[in-house]
């Protein structure tokens, strides 16, 4: 990353003491001068007493605002042509239409990762540097960026609105299938079929709830409620979740726990253990069997769930964490289909308990091995 000009200076204005220690070490470390603010009103005040080269500013504050502290200092000598980058937690159309109008150069969403912060400060003093002519070509560029941007918080947005919507409905099915399962009454082949709407409307509400925490996991809002979870209580309550799928295709399910318990999120685990089971049998062969262990290592515990299927190649193991991704080719047996979203939630969700997650060969089939830090 370039390095910045001698001591260019960058005022601070955030009321939240953990995002301005943040942002002040990420731009020291780089060579800048900061300059901190606690309310919109100091931040005026600073801006008037040092000239900073750009401003980031926080959104939501006590007192005055972001957005009235971005036009006080437009209107201030100077203020006009210095760039104001926006930082806030808030992912919204509204929001960012906000900044715009307020005088805007860049809007940056929380966390904010600091290779970006770097590179959006040294992006802004370098357009503050331009040519007229240039600066014309580059507002282009940038009234682009800005599109894209909308439509990305636009799509974020509808999503949203879409799952919470989908929750209630499933969620009835579910109950619906339920209580036809209780009518003793019903014929066999009416009940096989409740079986099997309930069967699908679980597997619904685990894309629906992993479509929700990653976009919490995005927003920095994935945060597990830690307790003592019983290994394997949890690994038969999946068990019962997923028989039916795994019956259905004929996949015998197994369990090996040796380690009784684990400092975790219970929904989350159970979560990510029904998403890697889904995925396992799914791409078990008929007759094979899944199998759940878990063992204490050292400070950690570790959960593998292995399969007989086609495997994953070694190349493109991480892949597989990727939103949306399936692998295929030419070898059928090296195709591992999915809905793309199940193993990506994994990742967030382990990663989220500051543990790992990784494949291994099981010659034939894979070893999904989720490693979690075990702190009673």
């Amino acid at each position: 990353m370039e390095q910045p000009e001698p001591r260019s200076r960058v005022l601070v204005v955030d009321d939240n003491e953990q995002n301005r220690a943040l942002a002040q070490a990420t731009l020291e470390d780089d060579g800048y001068e900061v300059v901190l603010a606690v309310t919109g009103e100091e931040g005026i005040q600073q801006f008037e007493r040092h000239r900073p080269d750009c401003v980031l500013l926080d959104v939501r504050m006590p007192g005055m605002d972001g957005f009235a502290v971005c036009a006080r200092i437009r209107a201030l000598p100077g203020g006009e042509s210095t760039p104001i980058v926006f930082l806030t937690a808030l992912r919204d159309v509204d929001t960012f239409d906000s900044a715009l109008r307020a005088g805007g150069d860049d809007f940056l969403t929380k966390p904010v990762r600091t290779s970006e912060l770097l590179a959006r400060v040294q992006a802004a003093l370098r357009l503050r540097r331009l040519g007229a002519e240039l600066r014309e070509h580059v507002e282009l560029v940038r009234q682009q960026r800005d599109a894209l941007m909308r439509l990305q918080l636009q799509k974020e947005q509808l999503t949203a609105f879409v799952v919470h919507d989908l929750k209630n409905p499933v969620s009835s099915m579910d109950l619906h299938a339920q209580f036809l399962l209780r009518d003793r009454a019903l014929p066999e082949p009416a009940r096989d079929s409740a079986r099997q709407i309930r069967d699908q409307a679980r597997s619904l509400l685990r894309l629906i709830y992993n479509l929700l925490d990653i976009s919490k996991s995005e927003e920095g809002r994935l945060a597990p409620e830690r307790a003592r979870v019983d290994l394997r209580a949890l690994v038969h309550e999946a068990f019962a979740a997923l028989d039916l799928r795994a019956s259905s295709g004929s996949v015998a399910l197994r369990e090996a726990v040796e380690a009784p318990a684990v400092q975790a999120d219970p929904d989350l685990l159970r979560r990510t253990l029904e998403n890697l089971l889904e995925n396992a049998i799914l791409h078990a062969p008929a007759g094979s069997a899944v199998t759940v262990s878990a063992a204490k290592d050292g400070d950690a515990v570790e959960i593998r769930v292995a399969d007989a299927g086609p495997g994953v190649p070694a190349e493109m193991r991480a892949r597989v964490f990727d939103r949306f991704v399936q692998l295929g080719g030419g070898d059928e047996a090296l195709h591992r289909a999915g809905r793309g979203l199940g193993l990506a939630f994994c990742k967030m969700a382990v990663e989220a308990h500051g543990g790992t997650i990784r494949i291994e060969d099981n010659a034939p089939g894979a070893i999904f091995c989720v490693r979690l830090p075990d702190d009673p």
